[in-house]
C-alpha cells in the first residue's frame, strides 16, 4: 500500500552532511566533512560531577516535566552573557531554551513562513537552515556575498523586487560554510536595509565566541532598534553538542510566539541537560573553557592553511578564516566536487561538496573543509591526499593555473 503524504514532503531531502557522517565514522577516514567539535575538549568530569549533584539533591525535579520556556536560572545566565559578550539588552523572559539552534530554525519557519514566501539568504548559506526551512515551501532568493558577507546593495535590490520577502537569514560570524565574518559597517547596513520592509532577520550565531584574535563582534541584534532581529544561539560548539541545548532570544512578543509553537513540538527541552549546563556555568569559568577551544582551533586552522599553501595547486582558491570551524575552497570551474569526493573517499579523506550550500543549486566546483575535529598530523596528511586527488583531476581536465589572492595572501 502506498501511504499518501503531505505535499511538503516532496521538498524534503536528506542532509548530505549527515549521510557523509555515516561513512566518516570509520576510524581510518580523515574527515573534514562534519562540523564536529574537538571531543577532547568536552568537560566530561565536570558534567559527571554536575549529574551526580543534580540527581543526589534534586533527582525528582530534574527528571520531571518542566516549563516550555526553560530553566529560569539558565535563561538568566544566557541573557546576562549575551548582554556582556555580544552587547545586547535581553532579559531572561526574552530567552527560550531550545533543542539546539537547529530547533530555533524549525520554529522560525513555523512562525514566519507560508508556502510561496521568500527567504533571502547568503549565497552560499548553512545547509541545515536550507533543510529546516524548505519544508515550509518558501522560495529561496540568494544574495551575493564577498569576503565581508552579504552584499547589502544586492540585498536591497532583492528586497525591493520581492513583495513576499518574509525572512532574511544570516550567519554573520565565521559563517558556515565559508568562515567569513561580517564587519560592523555591514551589520549596520543590513539593519538599515531591513528597516524599510516588513521582514524578520534571523541572526544565527553558533561561532561568534570562537574568534582566534580578540573578542566577538557585537551581535546584529545589539543594534536593532525596531524589534526586527531574532537571535539563535547554541552551546553545541562551545560546550558539547550531545546535550542539544540552544536558545532563541528576541523581543518578548516574538519569543511568546516561539513558546507557543514549541509547546506543540516537544512541550519543553529536556530538563536534566538544562540543569547540568546551568550547574556547570555557575561553578566553572566558561570564558577560560572557550579560550582553550579558541587556541586549539586556531592551531588546527593554521595547520590546515599551511598544508594547503604547500600542497594545493595555485588554481585553487580558499578563505583564511579568523575563527569558527570551517574554510571554503573554490576549485577551477571545470572540476566537479562531487566527483572529486568519490575519488577522495577512496583515499579515506572526506569533505562536503559546496553545491549543497546553495538552495537553488549550482556552484559544484566548491567544497567546505572542517578543521576543528582532526588532530594536526591527520590534518596535514588529509590535505596532502586531497591535494593529490585535485592535481590528478586537473591533469585530466587541464585549466590555466593563476595565483589565488585568497590562497597566497
Amino acid at each position: 500500500m502506498i501511504i499518501p503524504m503531505a505535499e511538503r514532503m516532496n521538498g524534503v531531502r536528506a542532509s548530505e552532511i549527515r549521510e557523509l557522517l555515516k561513512f566518516t565514522a570509520r576510524s581510518e577516514v580523515i574527515s573534514f566533512a562534519g562540523g564536529l567539535p574537538a571531543p577532547e575538549l568536552f568537560p566530561v568530569r565536570e558534567i559527571e560531577a554536575a549529574a551526580v549533584s543534580a540527581l543526589d539533591h534534586e533527582g525528582a525535579r530534574v527528571l520531571q516535566y518542566s516549563t516550555t520556556e526553560g530553566d529560569p536560572r539558565l535563561r538568566e545566565i544566557i541573557a546576562a552573557r549575551m548582554n556582556r559578550v555580544r552587547g545586547t539588552h535581553r532579559t531572561a523572559d526574552e530567552v527560550l531554551i531550545t533543542a539546539g539552534s537547529q530547533q530555533g530554525l524549525d520554529l522560525s519557519g513555523k512562525i514566519f513562513l507560508d508556502a510561496g514566501d521568500v527567504v533571502l539568504c547568503e549565497s552560499p548559506t548553512y545547509i541545515g537552515a536550507i533543510q529546516a526551512l524548505r519544508i515550509f515551501q518558501p522560495r529561496f532568493v540568494e544574495v551575493p556575498t564577498d569576503d565581508g558577507g552579504m552584499i547589502i546593495e544586492a540585498l536591497a535590490r532583492r528586497l525591493a523586487a520581492e513583495p513576499r520577502a518574509r525572512v532574511i537569514y544570516v550567519v554573520p560570524d565565521f559563517q558556515n560554510p565559508t568562515g567569513r565574518r561580517w564587519p560592523m559597517e555591514r551589520r549596520r547596513a543590513l539593519l538599515e536595509a531591513a528597516a524599510r520592509h516588513a521582514v524578520v532577520v534571523i541572526e544565527d550565531s553558533p561561532y561568534a565566541e570562537l574568534a582566534f584574535d580578540g573578542p566577538p563582534l557585537p551581535a546584529i541584534q545589539s543594534m536593532d532598534g525596531r524589534g526586527q532581529v531574532v537571535f539563535l544561539g547554541t552551546f553545541s560548539k562551545t560546550f558539547c553538542p550531545g546535550l542539544r541545548l540552544g536558545w532563541v532570544a528576541g523581543p518578548a512578543e516574538l519569543v511568546e510566539k516561539y513558546v507557543l509553537v514549541k509547546q506543540g513540538a516537544d512541550l519543553h527541552t529536556s530538563t536534566l541537560p538544562q540543569r547540568l549546563l546551568q550547574l556547570y556555568l555557575d561553578r566553572h569559568d566558561f570564558d577560560a573553557h572557550i579560550q582553550r577551544i579558541r587556541a586549539l582551533y586556531h592551531c588546527r586552522c593554521n595547520v590546515m592553511l599551511e598544508a594547503m599553501d604547500r600542497f594545493f595547486p595555485p588554481a585553487v582558491h580558499y578563505t583564511r578564516p579568523r575563527g569558527g570551524l570551517f574554510l571554503w575552497v573554490e576549485l577551477p570551474e571545470q572540476l566537479n566536487a562531487r566527483e572529486l569526493l568519490a575519488a577522495s573517499l577512496a583515499e579515506n579523506v572526506a569533505f562536503v561538496p559546496g553545491g549543497a550550500f546553495y538552495p537553488n543549486g549550482g556552484h559544484e566546483h566548491t567544497i567546505r573543509l572542517n578543521f576543528s575535529n582532526m588532530p594536526e598530523e591527520r590534518i596535514r596528511e588529509g590535505i596532502r591526499r586531497l591535494a593529490r586527488v585535485i592535481r590528478n583531476f586537473l591533469a585530466d581536465a587541464p585549466v590555466a593555473e593563476t595565483t589565488s589572492v585568497n590562497a597566497r595572501a
